[in-house]
């Protein structure tokens, strides 16, 4: 386990300290509201640079900060991920900024358009705790990338890695530019007047958070999260898709906001699902105190976990813990993977996103039980089939609707840089990552140039025979 990372003392009025950064932000937006392609490659320069130089210290502050957090999967989800995500918008940018010309209509011939990326001004970021770098760095590629000025506000219970990224961009970035606000209130955050703000979280919260940005008409992107099904079809082979959708599943012992919530297979297929689960994660964490099995975030977040499987087991749901000879343990917070099988709607754990390493298996005959099921419940962050019939994977993607769709794996759709990643009612609004990450926090501005040479007096008042003329014209031609 790690060391606890060293905390900076944090400034005694952050309220104040973050009215003070918005008004240089915005001060600085107005000074230079179109930063050049340069100046833009340099702060996404800095920023990946900041993430090579501090790998070891900023996985150590995001264990500790967890209790246990696995450090292998923190360089595999949070820091390549980001790094990697950087890179790809550095290698487009100039593509992107670059004005897009649209057509003019026939009645305007001569003149011209175009779409200008412009930046919003000042972005407000605010960052969950269960991937408190890789949800940090996501936007925040996307917004400097778009020519904006960020503020971040990340979770309590991410004190030690808000600590050294206020140490690391302070030393590497302009407040004017970027900046970490360690100690403000997400009440007091949000309810700034930023030009855009971005949230990842609750379902709740997110609602809170678009309340206040209504007050000042604050545009808002909203990653919220959801139950993500997972289907599992009778041709794809069993042990292959249990073997990719526990690693998704088990990652961060289930924190994960596009994790698979619940799976559905086959009725004849639960006892062999079981049998090999059971395999699979033997040999993936033979001893969940090695380190390489996350903890649960904080204790009211265990104990509720603990309750969700009372409460399944109570009302008729079977309970497989996959790791014999471990069991819960308040002390450290280690919850050991369990399958659920067959909870009723009643369960919470059916009812509630669960994020944590509890997978529920539900069973069905007609592939059409489990699109009603899905279809008549929130839209999910993430849907996950596994099926090679492409016929049953279109009618799958086709008849439901969710925030992103893996198909024969998990949650990878939001690897893929070259596609937008966001939600659909409950689990979000807006987009981002890629080349919608800069749209999203840019505005395309329509910018129309008229030729020096125009028709259109011909349609000013005063109105007569002539405008009516040309207007039946206008409305029978089709140009």
């Amino acid at each position: 386990m790690a060391q606890t990372a060293q905390i900076t003392a944090f400034p005694s009025e952050p309220q104040n300290e973050a009215q003070r950064i918005l008004q240089v932000q915005r001060s600085a937006y107005f000074d230079n509201p179109y930063p050049s392609l340069q100046e833009r490659d340099e702060n996404l320069q800095k920023l990946e640079s900041l993430l090579v130089d501090n790998q070891d210290a900023i996985a150590e502050a995001i264990c500790s900060d967890f209790g246990n957090r696995s450090i292998e999967e923190t360089k595999l989800l949070e820091l390549f991920t980001s790094i990697d995500g950087i890179r790809y918008s550095r290698k487009r940018l100039k593509k992107w900024m670059k004005p897009q010309r649209r057509d003019v209509s026939i009645w305007f011939a001569g003149a011209s358009n175009r779409v200008l990326a412009q930046p919003k001004g000042v972005v407000g970021v605010v960052v969950p705790w269960n991937y408190p770098l890789f949800l940090a760095v996501g936007p925040l590629s996307s917004a400097l990338a778009a020519g904006n000025r960020c503020m971040v506000k990340m979770a309590a219970n991410s004190r030690n890695l808000c600590a050294l990224m206020h140490k690391l961009v302070g030393e590497n970035f302009d407040e004017s530019t970027l900046a970490i606000l360690p100690g403000v209130r997400g009440s007091d955050f949000t309810t700034l007047p930023f030009d855009h703000i971005i949230f990842t979280g609750s379902a709740d919260t997110g609602r809170t958070v678009m309340r206040a940005a209504a007050e000042n008409l604050t545009p808002v992107t909203l990653e919220l999260g959801g139950k993500s099904p997972t289907i599992i079809a009778e041709d794809f082979d069993l042990e292959l898709a249990a073997s990719r959708m526990l690693f998704t599943k088990f990652m961060n012992a289930g924190q994960t906001c596009v994790a698979p919530d619940y799976v559905y297979l086959p009725e004849s297929r639960q006892e062999a699902f079981v049998q090999t689960a059971m395999g699979i994660m033997a040999k993936r964490y033979p001893d969940l105190n090695n380190g390489q099995f996350t903890t649960v975030i904080d204790d009211s977040s265990f104990q509720r976990l603990v309750d969700t499987l009372a409460d399944a087991e109570r009302k008729g749901a079977t309970l497989i813990n996959l790791a014999p000879g471990f069991e819960p343990d308040a002390a450290t917070r280690m919850m050991p993977p369990h399958l659920v099988l067959n909870p009723g709607d009643d369960a919470i754990i059916m009812q509630e996103e669960i994020f944590g390493p509890l997978l529920p298996v539900r069973t069905y005959r007609d592939i059409n039980e489990v699109l009603t099921y899905i279809n008549h419940r929130d839209r999910p962050l993430g849907l996950y089939l596994f099926s090679n019939d492409k016929a049953l994977q279109d009618r799958v993607v086709k008849n439901t609707i969710s925030g992103g769709v893996s198909i024969n794996d998990c949650s990878f759709h939001v690897a893929q840089h070259d596609m937008p990643f966001g939600g659909v009612g409950a689990s979000g609004m807006g987009h981002y990552h890629g080349h919608e990450g800069f749209v999203e926090f840019s505005k395309m501005r329509p910018v129309f140039s008229q030729f020096r040479f125009t028709a259109l007096p011909l349609l000013y008042p005063p109105y007569g025979k002539l405008f009516n003329g040309l207007y039946k014209l206008m409305v029978r031609l089709k140009l």
